[in-house]
Order: structure tokens, then C-alpha cells, then sequence
């Protein structure tokens, strides 16, 4: 793997800063991770992905046919890179762009991807993600809401009963990507169908989850005697299961958080820099151990992002790239804690920020333990308890 960037990587990483500088100014002096989009942060999010868009920087790794450039995963990498650095600016669209768009290109109909990747490419989509349930949280293949259909499979309806918990981006989200199980009578991983639905389908109850990361960053997803059209199924019925697997390697090492905890990194160094604490040499000592633990996990990730580029499928190495950013992103909020002692809770910080989301790096894009269990059986080769 060849680790410099081209000179036209390194170009297109400046523009993106200055661009990003220009539209969002001061967000890079103080990388609050901005979780949750409210109605009135929903516009500056569409005005902000829409200047994206017009340059082709909203998604450049896309084929031109759905709007994109084209381009490798290289550049996919370093817009993610960017936007994580200063507190992701295009709110719940990273999502869209990193894959939910390319599940769609994989599965969808022609019409879904006219509908979907269009609205997508242009900056105007907001998704939600209907996968962890009360009673299998992030063993998915365990899922048991049920989508029972009434007509034909490619004309009809799928009656939908369930629930889903610990939805994320709901306040914005226009759409929901939904796993359902179309048939109870075979092995969990199959009878699994995915199914886009309109968030204001009747039937759809939407409740906040009170916690500390933030208000309105999770919610529970009620559907009750929700009608779907099989038109807006993903894929064949009872086939979901290998479209959602291909589309959690893109979510899983597709949000560069570990950018973010390099700034956060910088900027607790220099502030220790400043009150002297680095002349203790545990303090020093930690800030080393997390620097190393950011750089591994971004060199992991780099691997994962070289075979995409290589179009090398069917390996592994995106597991344990992501529970090296979990690690990396827990080290560093770990040490603005233990380090900076209370100050580092002040509501609206970014060491405030950095920790609150750290509490959910073991959860979101696929949880710690899952990320483990995968490594032993995937990578490792070690047989299941």
C-alpha cells in the first residue's frame, strides 16, 4: 500500500479546508461534535450539502450516472476526513453518502435509484436507520419485527408490526431504512428483507430516548400495522441479509472519527502544553499511548479504504479496523478526563463533546463486542463457544 498522497489528494484535501472554513468558520478551532440536527440546523445542513453538491464533492467516489465523480476511495476517505475534523457539518448525509446511496446502487430498482440517489447526490436526503430491537440489539440476523405481505411480491403490501430502538438522526430524518423478517420459518440470517420507508407513513411512532450524549440523539421506532408497498422493498423479498452485510463494511470505518480525536488530541496537548502538565511524564506517557492508538487506527482503516480502491472484496480487515477506532476514540476522551479532571465535563466543550460521543463509539456503526466476535471467528479463524 502506498502511503503519500498524490499531489491532486493533497489539493483536493486544501480546497475541501478553505471550503469548510469559509461555510462553517470556527468550527475547526473548536470541534464540537454537532450530533443531533434540529428543524432549524435541518436548512444550513441542505444549504451546505447543496455547495457541496454543486462542486461534485458531495459524493466523488459515486459513478457519474448516479452523481458522482468517479472517483477512488481515496477521496471518499479524505472528504470524510475533513468533515470529521471540525464536528461533521453535513449532519445524518454522511450516512446517505456512505451507505445508504451504494446500497441502493447494489439492489435497487431503476426507479429507486432515480428517486433516491438523485435526491442523495443533490444534498436533500436525510435517513434514519432501522436495525437494533429491543431483544437483539446489535445482532441483527436476530431481529423480530415482522413485515407480512398481502398480494403479490412485486404488487402488494407488507403489513409491518415491530420495533426498533436506538435510532440515531431521527429529529431530520425523512426516511427510514428498515430491516424486516418476511419469513420466521427459516434460519435467522435468512427471511430478511429491507424495506425504505417514508418516516410519516401512518403507523409510525417516533419517541426520544432521554440520555446524556445529547437531547434527541436516540429514539425508539414504533411501527404498528404499517402498509408498505413491495415496491419499496430493497432487493429480492427474504434475500436483505447479504445487501445489509456488503453495506455495514461502508458504515463501519465510513465516518472518520478517528480524524476528530487527532484535532481533539492537538488541541488537549496544547492546553496541557500551557498549564505545564506535560513535564509529568504519566501525563506524557498517556498522550503518547493515545497518539499511537489514533494513528493505528487510522492506518487500519487506510488498509480497508486500499483494498475498496484495489476493488479487492470478501475480507475482514474492516472489523478490526473499527474496534481500533472505537479503542482510539475512547483513549483520547479517557484523557481529557483523567488529565483536565472536571473541567473536562463544562456543558458545550469539546472535551464535553469528545466524551459524550466516545460513550457511543462502542455502540454505533456496529458494537464493540460484535467488532470482537467477528475478529475470532473472521479473522482469526477460532471456532464459535
Amino acid at each position: 500500500m502506498e502511503f503519500g498522497w498524490s499531489e491532486s489528494n493533497v489539493a483536493y484535501r486544501n480546497e475541501l479546508r478553505q471550503f469548510i472554513d469559509h461555510e462553517v468558520p470556527g468550527w475547526r478551532d473548536e470541534p464540537v461534535h454537532r450530533r443531533v440536527i434540529t428543524a432549524a440546523e435541518k436548512a444550513r445542513v441542505v444549504d451546505f450539502t447543496a455547495k457541496l453538491a454543486e462542486r461534485g464533492w458531495l459524493t466523488p467516489a459515486w459513478p457519474r450516472e448516479y452523481g458522482g465523480l468517479d472517483q477512488s476511495a481515496w477521496e471518499a476517505v479524505i472528504l470524510s476526513e475533513e468533515m470529521w475534523s471540525v464536528g461533521e457539518p453535513r449532519g445524518s448525509q454522511y450516512m446517505s453518502v456512505n451507505w445508504v446511496g451504494p446500497a441502493i446502487m447494489m439492489a435497487g430498482t431503476e426507479e429507486q435509484k432515480r428517486e433516491h440517489l438523485t435526491r442523495i447526490s443533490k444534498g436533500q436526503a436525510f435517513w434514519c436507520q432501522g436495525f437494533s430491537e429491543p431483544e437483539a440489539g446489535s445482532d441483527l440476523a436476530s431481529l423480530r419485527t415482522r413485515a407480512v405481505r398481502e398480494g403479490e411480491v412485486d404488487d402488494g403490501e407488507y403489513v409491518v408490526n415491530g420495533q426498533k430502538i436506538w435510532t440515531s438522526h431521527t429529529p431530520s430524518a425523512e426516511w427510514l431504512f428498515l430491516l424486516v423478517r418476511t419469513d420466521p420459518t427459516v434460519a435467522k440470517q435468512q427471511g430478511i428483507s429491507i424495506l425504505l420507508l417514508p418516516v410519516d407513513t401512518p403507523g409510525v411512532e417516533i419517541r426520544t430516548i432521554p440520555d446524556i450524549v445529547g437531547e434527541g440523539a436516540f429514539a425508539e421506532v414504533f411501527l404498528t400495522d404499517v402498509r408498505v408497498p413491495t415496491a419499496n422493498r430493497l432487493g429480492p423479498e427474504n434475500e436483505g441479509w447479504p445487501i445489509v452485510r456488503r453495506a455495514l463494511q461502508f458504515e463501519r470505518v465510513g465516518a472518520a472519527r478517528w480524524e476528530r480525536a487527532a484535532l481533539v488530541l492537538d488541541l488537549l496537548a496544547e492546553r496541557a502544553v500551557k498549564a505545564g502538565l506535560l513535564e509529568d511524564h504519566d501525563v506524557a506517557r498517556r498522550f503518547g499511548e493515545a497518539r499511537a492508538m489514533v494513528e493505528a487506527s487510522r492506518w487500519m482503516v487506510y488498509r480497508v479504504v486500499d483494498e475498496r480502491a484495489k476493488d479487492v472484496a470478501g475480507t475482514a480487515t474492516a472489523y478490526p479496523a473499527r474496534a481500533a477506532m472505537v479503542r482510539a476514540e475512547r483513549a483520547v476522551a479517557e484523557l481529557a478526563l483523567d488529565v483536565f479532571g472536571p473541567e473536562a465535563l463544562v456543558a458545550e466543550t469539546f472535551e464535553d463533546s469528545t466524551y459524550r460521543q466516545a460513550l457511543t463509539a462502542g455502540i454505533a456503526g456496529g458494537s464493540y463486542e460484535i467488532q470482537l466476535n467477528l475478529i475470532a471467528t473472521q479473522v482469526l479463524g477460532l471456532p464459535r463457544s
